[in-house]
């Protein structure tokens, strides 16, 4: 993105592109506000039909280590060349809504890198789940970047939730903490492609949770015949960054063969659907709408928008 900063031309990916991070924190501030606009469903529906990023989602239990993981990727990245955007989800401020902890304050990235934005939102009502404009936000982005990062909570229903928006699903574990039996006490082992066992420099503490997560992750069925990997990071060993930006580089390779991502993101999209429907209208708006099958190609703000009309009736 270029650092340019006239944010007068309408809403559009040319003029994001050109406006820097300045342009996007403003649209996406006005997609908070004014999220049914005709010219911001102009922009996400330009924006969903112009995908180039790689979606990440990263989540894990609170305190694991996610924003240092974080910042070691977006540096291995960035030294690359790769662009890289950030959407940090947390918790909400009850009397105001607003996200509490403020990831981008944790993340270790440099404020006057154009190659880098970081967007903290907040969770709404939805316990560590993903809000409607979190979406959005990412669409937006996704357009904009060469690898989105999403990072939950990690608490309540994110860790199904990422899975709806992300294309590569990254879950955190702390050795020695008791996440490793989470993790397979949740019932979550078929949601991540990759695990990363946090804090590896602890040594045979670390190992024995990767054990115990390997372990976990043979009873998971995979339905596109990845085969979940569990790596060892440290943010004190900075050679162990590399073997996992190679292996999300794998997966994203594995996504794109044979037509695979481009139906992973129709059936997330589908959902996308679905689910503003039901936040919005409750059963009763699912029963009374039509069809909610996208169409091929077809954009899914703008089915929302035009149920929405039809069940505000």
């Amino acid at each position: 993105m270029s650092g340019g900063t006239d944010q007068t031309r309408p809403a559009s990916l040319a003029a994001l592109a050109s406006g820097g991070k300045p342009a996007l924190a403003a649209i996406l501030a006005r997609l908070e506000r004014e999220p049914d606009a005709p010219d911001v469903r102009r922009l996400l529906d330009e924006a969903y039909a112009a995908p180039r990023a790689h979606v990440v989602g990263v989540t894990g239990p609170p305190g694991v280590g996610k924003s240092t993981l974080l910042s070691a990727l977006i540096a291995a990245w960035r030294a690359s060349g790769r662009t890289a955007g950030v959407i940090a989800v947390d918790p909400s401020s009850r009397r105001t809504g607003g996200a509490l902890l403020g990831d981008r304050a944790r993340l270790a990235t440099n404020p006057s890198d154009q190659g880098v934005f970081v967007r903290s939102m907040a969770a709404r009502d939805r316990l560590g789940g993903l809000a409607e404009l979190t979406l959005g936000a990412m669409v937006v982005m996704r357009a904009l970047f060469d690898v989105v990062l999403v990072e939950t909570v990690g608490v309540g229903q994110s860790e199904t939730d990422v899975a709806s928006i992300a294309d590569t699903v990254v879950f955190c574990v702390q050795p020695g903490s008791g996440d490793s039996l989470q993790f397979m006490k949740a019932g979550i082992v078929e949601i991540p492609h990759l695990v990363v066992v946090t804090k590896a420099d602890l040594g045979a503490v670390a190992e024995r949770a990767k054990v115990d997560v390997a372990g976990a992750l043979t009873l998971a069925e995979t339905a596109d015949d990845w085969a979940p990997r569990v790596l060892l990071v440290s943010a004190h060993l900075p050679e162990s960054i590399a073997p996992l930006v190679a292996a999300l580089d794998e997966h994203l390779v594995h996504v794109r063969a044979e037509g695979r991502l481009a139906r992973a993101r129709r059936t997330q999209a589908s959902a996308w659907v679905l689910d503003a429907v039901r936040e919005r209208f409750g059963r009763d708006g699912l029963r009374r709408a039509p069809d909610l099958a996208l169409k091929p190609g077809e954009s899914p703000f703008s089915r929302i928008a035009e149920l929405a009309g039809r069940l505000a009736r």
